[in-house]
């Protein structure tokens, strides 16, 4: 950070385009009370008995199942998302908080290793203050995603959110202060993109995770892997998902298209390249076009709304810029593909068809609700179309033969998430994390809390 200036973040509502509020960012005086803070309390939280840790998460859980209404509506508020779907994120974060609080203290025990020495084993310690850098799509679940394991397993946590959400992002440290976690240990900084590189450059800050976009990934990777400290990046997806010639049609277009379109299509690990084989293409365009066609695109407020305003009109422009390049380069809108003539950030469910994989749609990430349709001739081809990608986050299968479908999954797919007959998502209790361009690392499940702690190998000769 230049200056001791504070930032504003103004608050946008994506539905309207009319500014809501405004919130006075933090201080680069205030920060360096953070990091004093983080790692004072670091040498105590580490020392604190587990199940005493156990106990603030299960509160933490209880305080979201609370507030879920009103969380859900600041979210919509802060970034679009129907407001149905935000209450399930906010019932997500509760789940995850609860599962490392009933499952870290197994994860977490010393293992005996045989050797020829009189004692060996392995146990498990925390690095120290981990930096989260954190996107707009899931302002809630991406933060609780990092933060339930990493506390549980006695690291203390700063959270640099995305600008769009600071509400969101001051809704979880209240929310962890009111569960009863230590002064410090977990700590929002309102700053801008630029204090980030300042920050892994403290020596106060032992590693970071970054969720985001792959241009981001790879400026806080230099950035980490400068000062030698460990990063975990989730980042862009293009996900494509491979309907067989044998495939239960219906399903798996009605999976499709709730993936596609969940979150108003703005989710990494949505499906982006539907692989149709030759078969059975025209009969699954006819059921994506009617299946699209039905959906609302409304108020995000409403009930009934499927589909919400994207997060800002500069993304909304991008993504229509890049629907836009896809049509010059050989792709036909079948749906959508209109933006709407009325205040906000409002792209219409679209749908591309006769995309190649030299059409900028196959290649790029498109974070909004537009399907692309791919011709495949058989399954060696669908898959070589999934695979011939930069991208490596989640992918899926339709078939009837599970066997098949399971061999495809495991053996074909480069992905790191494959699903037979539905639709990717993440649980807690499954590691999550992509291959290629899509970032490294495993957060959730076993593997996640393992992401930031110090194996350490102990010895008696």
């Amino acid at each position: 950070m230049s200056s001791d200036e504070s930032p504003t973040f103004d608050v946008v509502n994506p539905a309207t385009g009319q500014v809501v509020r405004s919130i006075e960012g933090h201080s680069r005086a205030y920060v360096e009370r953070c990091l004093v803070t983080a790692q004072d309390a670091w040498e105590k939280w580490r020392r604190t008995d587990i199940s005493e840790r156990s106990t603030i998460l299960k509160r933490a859980a209880d305080i979201l199942d609370v507030r879920r209404d009103e969380l859900a509506g600041l979210m919509t508020l802060e970034m679009g998302k129907p407001v149905a779907q935000s209450r399930s994120e906010v019932e997500k974060c509760a789940w995850v908080c609860r599962y490392y609080a009933e499952n870290a203290a197994g994860f977490l025990q010393a293992r005996d290793i045989p050797t020829s020495m009189a004692e060996s084993s392995v146990v498990y310690r925390p690095l120290g203050v981990i930096l989260a850098v954190m996107p707009w799509n899931f302002p809630l679940w991406q933060v609780f995603r990092f933060a339930a394991p990493a506390l549980m397993g006695g690291n203390v946590g700063l959270l640099k959110h995305a600008s769009n959400v600071p509400g969101c992002a001051l809704a979880v440290a209240e929310i962890f202060a009111e569960a009863g976690l230590p002064q410090g240990v977990f700590q929002t900084l309102l700053v801008r993109s630029g204090a980030v590189a300042t920050l892994l450059a403290d020596r106060r800050v032992a590693g970071v995770t970054l969720t985001g976009s792959e241009a981001a990934g790879s400026a806080v990777a230099s950035e980490a892997g400068r000062h030698i400290k460990p990063s975990l990046l989730e980042l862009g997806g293009s996900d494509p998902y491979l309907i067989l010639e044998d495939a239960d049609l219906e399903l798996a277009v009605r999976e499709c298209v709730t993936s596609r379109m969940l979150n108003s299509g703005q989710s990494c690990i949505a499906a982006k390249r539907l692989i149709a084989v030759d078969s059975v293409y025209d009969d699954v365009l006819r059921l994506l076009r009617h299946r699209i066609q039905a959906l609302q695109l409304g108020d995000p407020l409403e009930p009934g709304t499927d589909v919400g305003p994207q997060a800002t009109v500069a993304l909304r422009d991008e993504l229509h810029d890049q629907v836009e390049r896809a049509v010059a380069a050989g792709a036909q809108i079948e749906v959508g593909g209109v933006v709407p003539d009325r205040p906000g950030a409002w792209y219409p469910p679209t749908l591309l068809v006769d995309v190649g994989p030299d059409n900028p749609a196959f290649r790029e990430e498109l974070f909004g609700p537009v399907a692309t349709l791919i011709r495949a001739e058989d399954e060696h081809h669908a898959i070589r179309l999934a695979n011939d990608c930069a991208y490596g986050l989640g992918a899926a299968v339709f078939t009837q033969d599970v066997e098949r479908g399971r061999r495809i999954a495991e053996e074909e797919l480069h992905a790191g998430a494959c699903f037979v007959n539905g639709f990717v998502r993440s649980d807690p209790r499954l590691p999550f994390g992509g291959v290629k361009l899509s970032g490294y690392g495993r957060e959730l499940a076993q593997e996640g809390l393992y992401a930031f702690m110090n194996a350490k190998t102990v010895v008696v000769v």
